[in-house]
């Protein structure tokens, strides 16, 4: 699914990450969600490497990167790690500031390194997503109901991992279908599940959950009054559940000085659901 991409392991200060990279010119680095891997990324990387230097990365504790130690109150899979993560992977590869692009918890990653690393990101793209303490803040019983694996997740150490390790491929698929409106590629899915039977992985993704109810609140809290100050646009599927609960756009301009965005006609899955409409909208904003 990715030809000509060049298969890289980077080293940084807490974790080991996982990267495909690919192309020539403005560097652009893309990251995933829950439960997935770089692989989200495998209909609009190809031509996305045509008009960028394209780095496809995995986050810690998923996909082929490695899986740190939780840390104190969750702090090894907060955004902020996640976020050093990034940045320490892309100076490693030569690139001080970059765009970047990021789907569900790939882009409250890429929210919290625009807080932390304002002079790195350039631009940032978020897909699918509204602030974690905006989701938090405004639950009801529709975000309760499908949005139930926030809650699930975050449960005490070991009982959500044992029940996923039960059937792990089982859980994906369902979770996959429940939040997209249209069947994912085959070959896709198969790699998410292969990546998923890892026990590892299951934890890992457990911990970044328990980190967004903690420690990455704490973080939000401490800055409330930041702002993204880089070019933000925000994209979300128009058949999806976060269409339904906020309007997304005045939420994102709580949190960012410069943001614009529309719904695509899809579900949760930008980039695998729509992946031409995507695309374009990335190439119009990070080319404009």
């Amino acid at each position: 699914m990715f030809d000509g991409f060049e298969q890289l392991s980077v080293e940084t200060s807490g974790a080991v990450i996982n990267v495909l990279r690919a192309g020539k010119g403005p560097p652009l680095l893309l990251l995933h969600g829950y439960p997935q891997t770089l692989t989200i990324w495998h209909r609009t990387a190809p031509r996305l490497a045509e008009r960028f230097t394209l780095i496809a990365a995995d986050l810690r504790g998923y996909g082929a990167s490695s899986r740190p130690a939780d840390g104190e109150n969750h702090f090894g899979y907060s955004k902020r790690a996640m976020a050093q993560d990034q940045v320490e992977m892309m100076q490693r590869l030569g690139f001080e500031q970059f765009f970047l692009a990021g789907h569900d918890r790939g882009g409250r990653v890429g929210h919290r390194m625009a807080l932390d690393h304002p002079g790195r990101v350039k631009k940032l793209a978020v897909l699918d997503i509204v602030p974690t303490r905006k989701m938090f803040e405004q639950v009801d019983q529709y975000l309760a109901t499908v949005y139930f694996h926030w809650f699930f997740l975050i449960q005490p150490f070991d009982l959500p991992e044992r029940m996923i390790g039960a059937d792990p491929e089982l859980w994906l698929r369902t979770f996959l279908s429940r939040l997209g409106s249209a069947e994912l590629a085959p070959d896709a899915v198969a790699e998410y599940a292969r990546a998923f039977r890892d026990p590892a992985v299951i934890h890992a993704s457990c911990e970044d959950y328990r980190a967004a109810a903690s420690i990455d609140l704490e973080h939000d809290a401490k800055d409330i009054d930041k702002r993204v100050t880089c070019p933000l646009l925000v994209l979300w599927g128009g058949k999806g559940r976060i269409a339904q609960a906020f309007d997304v756009l005045a939420t994102w301009r709580e949190r960012a000085t410069d943001v614009r965005g529309r719904a695509l006609p899809c579900g949760h899955y930008l980039p695998e659901e729509a992946p031409e409409e995507t695309l374009q909208e990335l190439l119009a904003f990070f080319r404009g």
